[in-house]
């Protein structure tokens, strides 16, 4: 090993948190960077995955693997101590992780344990910030990084970038974005605690907003809400846990598009069968559903539904 100049600073020890697709690019570009050295990920353990429900291993160990990093999988990181000492970073990075990280964990490295969240904090601290936000008719949300604490999401913030939600967007779409900036801006917050120019600011607690764990009862419809928030959370509850509604023999049907549109009814009244498909009155305005997916189909348009799944106008569709 060659000797570092003494105008060269020595990499810098990172070991990195994260499981899910969306935390990937950040730990590529930690274990690329010639300024940081990547000593190992933690990762969630693998867990059946797929209609056959085979044992998979999460995105970032695939990745991390990929790349030659070292990967541990405790069920329960508070006992992973010995791998920790070993692994000896001086500063942790966690990006959805998806495990309740105890105060003899995060305070291990000299220089703390630093987190990547998915929104403005202090607004939609929790488990589910994209889709609340979209969910909520945002227009904005960003990446935020800050320190790691006890209380979930409420560490002094590093900084913060700003990403437009589009009329259009879906949680899926947002991951992607959010992964895609990740890359960027934890070499940029790395690199400011390793050089000391890190400046760190506390949360507003009176502009806190809490978001918990979807479950797919979110999904389940009431026509009786206004049909822009049932066309809000069709974007947020994608992929998961999607919008779904059940027809007279029990059958869930997706809805992966809709539109709001003027129509007036009973709520889950059929007002039209256009060629985009129905067009169900909600409590206010109507929805138009345009691409939908009936259980062990494909997604199809509102009109093939129709073709395969007869409504009549004046017919109530099921609400949960």
């Amino acid at each position: 090993m060659t000797p570092s100049s003494p105008c060269q600073k020595a990499p810098l020890p990172v070991v990195y948190l994260g499981t899910a697709e969306i935390a990937v690019p950040a730990m590529e570009a930690i274990a690329r960077h010639p300024a940081f050295e990547l000593r190992g990920v933690f990762s969630q353990p693998d867990r059946p995955s797929g209609r056959k429900r085979r044992m998979t291993a999460s995105p970032v160990k695939i990745a991390a693997l990929a790349a030659s990093v070292p990967v541990a999988t405790p069920e329960k990181i508070g006992e992973a101590g010995d791998q920790l000492a070993e692994w000896n970073p001086s500063i942790m990075v966690v990006f959805a992780y998806g495990q309740y990280i105890p105060r003899r964990v995060f305070e291990f490295p000299p220089l703390g344990t630093i987190n990547l969240h998915p929104s403005l904090l202090p607004k939609y601290r929790g488990a589910s910030p994209i889709q609340s936000a979209i969910a909520d008719g945002e227009t904005e949300s960003g990446l935020s990084v800050i320190r790691v604490t006890e209380r979930m999401d409420a560490g002094e913030i590093l900084m913060q970038r700003r990403v437009e939600i589009g009329p259009l967007d879906t949680a899926h779409d947002m991951s992607g974005r959010f992964a895609a900036l990740s890359a960027d801006l934890i070499l940029e917050a790395l690199t400011a605690i390793r050089d000391g120019s890190a400046v760190w600011k506390p949360q507003d607690e009176a502009q806190v907003v809490e978001c918990g764990k979807l479950s797919k009862e979110n999904g389940w419809i009431d026509w009786r809400l206004p049909a822009q928030t049932w066309q809000n959370r069709i974007r947020a509850y994608q992929p998961w846990p999607g919008v779904s509604f059940p027809l007279s023999d029990g059958e869930r049907v997706k809805i992966h598009a809709a539109r709001v549109e003027a129509g007036e009814g009973a709520p889950g009244e059929v007002l039209d069968l256009g060629a985009d498909g129905p067009l169900i009155a909600c409590g206010e305005m109507a929805l138009r559903l345009t691409q939908v997916q009936p259980p062990g189909k494909s997604v199809m348009s509102g009109r093939d539904f129709l073709n395969g799944h007869p409504l009549q106008c004046g017919e109530r569709l099921g609400s949960d």
